[in-house]
């Protein structure tokens, strides 16, 4: 596949996924929504891919939307924008393969959404997150109102909303938008070596446990239980169970399968 909007490189079982508008600071438009669809999907076929790390080129990660498209959309045009961005942001969200979001610089409005739709954030210390639709008289569209809840809570998240201040890597640490700051130098490295530890255990696990992890968001804990006893017991009878607990029990580094 040849990418216009994004870059896409393969190594040691990584994908990384670089969206390449340095001059436009990345900004989102219909046509890096469709390549990150793409991209993503990808990934998530591809037998020798086991993890995603997604980047930006430049200052920033994603900067928001292109607001001059924005401006030009009438209200159902707007609203399918809204959805298509949302079903592709889902399906970073709900990859049996770990994502890691590396943000490089702004992720702001879109960019701070989808960043939030993959599993971990890393900042560098040059990252900033924002929700600023409000100043444009609108509310996120790619399903920012409803993961920054779930991440830092509801007041957290209205202050974030309400007020479209934007705030910088250590405060989005602080309040648990991210899971680390690192130097800039270090962030590619970092992901890279935090996806190698989890690409070391059995892919059929890792996916178990991004559905569930997921499914917490959506329902209660009595029926999540339900779906975790249930993954647990078909587990159970995996080829990577009997590898995982031999290896345990031999002490040597297991040889998983993902069977």
């Amino acid at each position: 596949m040849i990418f216009t909007t994004l870059t896409f490189d393969v190594a040691d079982r990584i994908a990384t996924i670089t969206v390449n508008r340095p001059e436009k600071l990345n900004a989102l438009n219909a046509e890096v929504i469709r390549e990150l669809g793409v991209a993503i999907d990808d990934a998530r076929s591809r037998d020798d891919v086991g993890g995603v790390i997604l980047t930006g080129n430049g200052r920033a990660f994603i900067a928001g939307a292109d607001i001059g498209g924005l401006a030009e959309r009438t209200p159902v045009q707007a609203h399918e924008l809204a959805r298509r961005g949302q079903a592709v942001f889902a399906r970073y969200e709900s990859s049996p393969k770990p994502v890691i979001a590396a943000v490089n610089g702004f992720a702001l409005g879109g960019g701070c959404e989808l960043a939030m739709a993959c599993h971990l954030r890393i900042a560098s210390e040059f990252g900033k997150f924002g929700q600023p639709e409000v100043k444009l008289g609108l509310t996120p569209g790619y399903g920012g109102t409803q993961r920054l809840v779930h991440l830092v809570g509801k007041g957290r998240a209205l202050e974030l909303l309400l007020s479209a201040t934007i705030i910088d890597a250590n405060e989005a640490l602080r309040i648990g938008l991210v899971n680390r700051v690192v130097p800039a130098a270090e962030l590619i490295s970092t992901a890279r070596a935090m996806l190698a530890t989890m690409l070391a255990n059995a892919p059929l696990a890792l996916a178990g446990c991004i559905e569930l992890a997921n499914a917490a968001w959506e329902i209660g804990v009595a029926e999540g239980s339900v779906m975790e006893a249930a993954r647990f017991g078909v587990l159970s009878a995996s080829t990577d169970m009997r590898e995982g607990t031999a290896a345990f029990l031999e002490k040597r580094a297991p040889a998983f399968k993902g069977a």
